[in-house]
C-alpha cells in the first residue's frame, strides 16, 4: 500500500492546495493531509477550523485522511508507516525551499519526496496571501474551496 503525506499549516487551506491533493489521490492508496501544530506560529484559523475546512472538501474522497500533528514530518512518518512525503511546487523558489527539506528528510529516515507542479491557474495563490485578502475585507471567495468560510 503506498500511503503519502501532504503535510502543511493550511491556514486555510487554497485552491493551489485543493489542486494538488485533488491529482495527488491518483497517485497513492492513502493520502493523509497532516496539519502540522507549530507553538511559535500564529495562526488566523483555529487547528479545529482548518482541519474541518480539509474534511469538508473531500468528504467525497475515502482515499484521503485528515489528521494533526506535532514534530518533524519523518518521525511522524515512521511511526505511521508512511513512505512518501508530498508537496507541490508553486515556483522555483518553492523548489529550492522544498528541496532542502527533502535532502534533510532523508538524511533522517528512508523516506523520499515526491513533487507536483501546481496548475498554473493556481500557481500564484497562498494562504499568507488568502489571509491579507480576509484581513483587508477583499473577495477571498475566489482563492478558497467552498467550505473555507470566515464567519
Amino acid at each position: 500500500m503506498k500511503r503519502a503525506i501532504f503535510p502543511g499549516s493550511f491556514d486555510p487551506i487554497t485552491l493551489g492546495h485543493y489542486d494538488i491533493i485533488e491529482r495527488g489521490v491518483k497517485l497513492f492508496d492513502e493520502l493523509i493531509i497532516a496539519i502540522g501544530i507549530n507553538a511559535d506560529k500564529k495562526y488566523m484559523f483555529s487547528l479545529e477550523e482548518r482541519k474541518k475546512f480539509i474534511e469538508d472538501c473531500f468528504a467525497h474522497e475515502p482515499k484521503i485522511k485528515v489528521v494533526t500533528y506535532e514534530g518533524l514530518t519523518v518521525d511522524f512518518c515512521q511511526k505511521n508507516n508512511v513512505d512518501f512525503i508530498f508537496r507541490g511546487l508553486r515556483n522555483p523558489a518553492d523548489f529550492e525551499f522544498e528541496k532542502a527539506i527533502a535532502h534533510t528528510n532523508r538524511d533522517l529516515a528512508p523516506i523520499e519526496t515526491v513533487f507536483l507542479l501546481t496548475a498554473a491557474s493556481t500557481s500564484y495563490i497562498s494562504s499568507s496571501i488568502v489571509r491579507d485578502v480576509i484581513r483587508n475585507n477583499g473577495d477571498y471567495t475566489k482563492l478558497v474551496p467552498k467550505p473555507v468560510r470566515v464567519k
